[in-house]
């Protein structure tokens, strides 16, 4: 399939045009077999990046910073079953984008977006992330939303040397030198929710989720978790993406003992979930929800009335008082209507393009290899709170909330940590959690093996 592309904001500027070679092609092969990340043998390491360096070499970036303006990829599910959560990143990376531009740039050049649809599946997003690297040659790449789309895009980002911010909170166990993960890792996110849930007492999980790799992953997080907590996983039901019949899994949800659900459902397969578990007479009071996807956005498509009361876990909600958040909100929705919520994932994706910005100016350079290296410690005053980049693992500081969604379609904070939890992708902090990370290939520096986690699904 040819890969075309569609630039948003026509500015003029040079353009080079450059086409992968045989050596990158070979070295992404290799890549996508062995899942050459940072948590390999340092001899298997080394020599992997040697391999990776020498093609890039051979056909050289071709970034043009050399005008008054530098190439940046959009690459989000824009058509799809994921469309339902994607459009507003794209919706929120636009906005950032603009907020910049309207202010100079990036060391001072104007900020010109190429945009690609994912189209909802992994082999897609693959497809348009070496198109930006490659033929439209993008400074930075900003996109994905499920795990499936990352780990396919993430053997390009390495073959080509290129960076992709990944914006949503996904299962840990992964590092690349490639990737920033501006999502939450498993410790500000699933850990939080579940310790949320033991403290409210509840002992008995049933697990429902979508058929690829966060879910499955995330769930064995949870069942780490119940089995050095006190707490017993008495159902774990999956589903293909896009599914809307979910009568015989609430039906098992009913009569399994279960006092609560973790919910790992993607895209709109929600709105089918919640439809029957209202249905069966499941109530929030007495089987509450905690659900790792569903922000604002998605409480208007599944129905308010079908979610009142739920929980939710994030980093990020509209009704965060601060005054980030409150320009941050006005801003969005006086660009996109009033009726547009703010949502933890596109909070975080326009987080990612200021972070961008900040590794940049501190590098002085559009250079990958510069800016990773003056990645660490870069800091945002971001709706959601402070964040700062742990150059590290490629993940940031932040704060957890837990909320409950209300009348108003919105969500609001029922607990929140004390400040920014440090990035924790292994989850090497917990004893509970020591055999998840065991057969990952984690190094003392807390990266591994980014092929390990893939499920039998493959997507």
């Amino acid at each position: 399939m040819a890969a075309t592309s569609r630039t948003v904001h026509s500015v003029a500027g040079k353009r080079i045009v450059r086409t992968a070679t045989a050596a990158v092609a070979a070295v992404a092969a290799l890549i996508s077999m062995s899942g050459c990340g940072w948590g390999r043998t340092v001899a298997e390491k080394n020599a992997a990046s040697a391999n990776a360096t020498a093609a890039a070499s051979t056909s050289g970036s071709c970034v043009d910073a050399s005008g008054d303006t530098i190439k940046i990829g959009f690459v989000n599910s824009l058509s799809g079953t994921m469309a339902i959560s994607e459009t507003t990143v794209n919706h929120s990376l636009h906005m950032a984008a603009d907020e910049i531009n309207a202010v100079g740039g990036v060391l001072g050049k104007k900020l010109e977006v190429v945009e690609q649809d994912g189209k909802s599946e992994p082999a897609v997003f693959a497809e348009k992330a070496r198109s930006l690297i490659e033929k439209d040659c993008v400074a930075a790449v900003f996109g994905g939303w499920t795990s499936s789309s990352r780990k396919a895009m993430l053997p390009v980002f390495e073959a080509d040397n290129a960076l992709l911010f990944y914006p949503l909170q996904y299962e840990g166990m992964e590092a690349s030198p490639n990737i920033f993960y501006t999502g939450a890792a498993p410790n500000q996110q699933i850990v939080p929710a579940l310790d949320y849930l033991k403290e409210q007492g509840h002992k008995k999980l049933f697990l429902v989720g979508s058929d690829y790799v966060f879910p499955q992953t995330a769930n064995r997080v949870v069942k780490a978790y119940a089995e050095g907590n006190g707490m017993e996983v008495v159902g774990e039901e999956y589903t293909p993406m896009g599914s809307t019949d979910f009568t015989t899994i609430v039906n098992k949800l009913k009569f399994s003992g279960a006092d609560a659900v973790v919910n790992t459902l993607n895209g709109d397969s929600n709105v089918a979930f919640f439809k029957e578990y209202k249905a069966s007479g499941l109530k929030a009071d007495s089987v509450p929800v905690i659900s790792m996807s569903i922000a604002e956005e998605e409480v208007s498509a599944i129905g308010v009335d079908n979610v009142r009361g739920q929980l939710t876990a994030w980093n990020y909600y509209q009704t965060l008082d601060s005054a980030e958040n409150q320009k941050f909100v006005k801003d969005f929705k006086q660009r996109y209507g009033q009726d547009k919520p703010t949502s933890d994932p596109m909070e975080s994706a326009y987080t990612s393009l200021y972070l961008w910005k900040g590794m940049v100016e501190k590098a002085q350079s559009f250079d990958v290899d510069k800016v990773k290296a003056a990645a660490d410690g870069v800091t945002f005053d971001a709706p959601e709170g402070k964040v700062t980049v742990d150059g590290e693992n490629h993940h940031i500081y932040k704060t957890s909330y837990i909320g409950r969604i209300g009348d108003d379609k919105l969500i609001h904070t029922v607990w929140q940590s004390d400040g920014p939890i440090k990035p924790d992708p292994y989850l090497k902090t917990y004893d509970w959690a020591a055999a998840l990370s065991a057969g990952t290939g984690a190094d003392s520096a807390g990266t591994a093996d980014t092929a390990g986690t893939a499920d039998s699904t493959g997507e």
